[in-house]
């Protein structure tokens, strides 16, 4: 087929972050001259692949304005392209930034804000002589964009007036719910972004989501068609090492690698305390393995966690598939679930190819777990329940005949649903659509 130039809009190509990392195994087969990327300054952070895409405009200064006084707090990026190059090991370009400015901002400075009714106000997006010149030189034939705030709503709009071309939206997350939940002024701001927002997806030729949840819900709730595409795996990638053996290892392992956020905290806490105790019922060592960015303070409390550091993308077959059980744990509280409820994490295609058993610790009413429900890939806890959770952790690895069942279901829904030859070309074929 022949493949337009796309300009993606607020989501690089990151080979650390979830939407970065969809992103990429969906396009991934483009003609790298036929793509370019135009994202803030906060979000050019961690590790930038250039093997897919080159070509970026930092949104800096000229395009993203701040009203005083917060326009003397918030640090100024630069605008215009910049050179995203090969690392010394040729994988990925890290771009630094400060840990402190960045827990200040999250911990302080937003909250301030949304406390005073004020956030969504208190920042605009502009199209700069500059970046008008950038689009202008690239020439894209489709925008694919995706918005995650008010400011990237209207920029989304103000480049499709621009540039006058067919707009193809992807939704990650359920945003939209809760990203006017609290203080002053916040009934006007969530009715205000609600239409902004209606205007925003008025505008595109077509919908994506990130789960067949999110697309029931928003056809009710939008009067839309989304069509639903999560993170397909190269399946060839994850046959190196997968799990063909299901007798337990002479050191036993559950593994979680992801983040570890206030709410994820707790339920973490918890899936220790339960493999403590199935410890003790069956006279085991089990480690719980933590690959995360950082050690959590309270993992002293508890002998048998382990912390290992996050590894490069190209080990993780061989990392998941070492580990006797995988675990995927959500945050139980109900303004997360809110969030979290239409959304279907990265990992989740990608614990599913290793081969090796998944036990998922997330609420209900969420569309992980309706998707596990209805494809029989993980063992379920969906109540915040230690117990339960014990005895679920206990029976698998009481039975190496279960463990086997769940994880050749889960490789079969993987390599049958989420194989990237088949998900990247049905993804390729929808955007190719819009210029016909």
């Amino acid at each position: 087929m022949s493949l337009p130039k796309v300009l993606i809009l607020n989501q690089p190509f990151t080979t650390d972050s979830g939407g970065g990392i969809t992103l990429s195994n969906l396009i991934r087969g483009w003609d790298k001259d036929k793509l370019a990327v135009a994202c803030s300054g906060y979000e050019i952070k961690g590790n930038i692949d250039p093997q897919l895409c080159d070509q970026y405009y930092q949104l800096g200064e000229k395009e993203h304005k701040w009203i005083f006084p917060f326009s003397i707090l918030k640090r100024k990026y630069p605008s215009g392209p910049i050179q995203i190059a090969p690392s010394a090991e040729g994988e990925s370009t890290t771009i630094s930034v400060s840990k402190l400015r960045v827990k200040i901002i999250m911990n302080v400075f937003y909250p301030l804000l949304e406390h005073l009714g004020v956030f969504h106000a208190a920042s605009t997006y502009r199209l700069s002589e500059e970046f008008c010149a950038w689009m202008d030189e690239f020439k894209p034939d489709v925008i694919y964009a995706q918005a995650s705030d008010r400011g990237s709503i209207a920029f989304c709009i103000a480049v499709q007036a621009y540039l006058n071309k067919k707009m193809v939206f992807h939704m990650m997350d359920d945003w939209p719910t809760i990203i006017s939940s609290k203080g002053l002024f916040k009934n006007y701001w969530r009715r205000k972004i609600d239409q902004e927002f209606r205007q925003l997806l008025d505008r595109c030729s077509i919908l994506m989501s990130i789960s067949d949840y999110m697309t029931e819900e928003y056809a009710k709730r939008y009067g839309k068609t989304f069509f639903p595409f999560h993170n397909p795996i190269d399946a060839d990638f994850w046959r190196q090492y997968q799990r063909d053996d299901y007798s337990l290892s002479e050191s036993p392992t559950v593994l979680y690698a992801g983040r570890t956020g206030l709410g994820i905290q707790d339920s973490l806490k918890t899936i220790a305390t339960s493999i403590q105790r199935v410890n003790e019922a069956l006279n085991l060592s089990i480690k719980f393995v933590l690959q995360t960015p950082e050690l959590p303070d309270w993992t002293s409390l508890f002998p048998c966690v382990q912390h290992r550091k996050l590894v490069p993308y190209r080990d993780l077959p061989k990392v998941f598939s070492e580990a006797d059980l995988l675990i995927l744990p959500y945050d139980f509280s109900a303004i997360s679930t809110q969030y979290i409820k239409y959304s279907m994490p990265t990992k989740a295609s990608e614990y599913m190819a290793s081969g090796t058993p998944i036990v998922l610790f997330a609420p209900e009413d969420t569309a992980v777990v309706q998707y596990a429900k209805k494809y029989h890939w993980a063992a379920l806890v969906t109540e915040n329940n230690i117990e339960e959770l014990t005895t679920t952790i206990k029976h698998l690895f009481s039975d190496a005949s279960h463990r086997k069942k769940l994880a050749k279901q889960a490789q079969y829904i993987a390599e049958s649903r989420h194989d990237e030859k088949t998900v990247s070309r049905a993804f390729k074929e929808l955007i190719c659509s819009t210029t016909i």
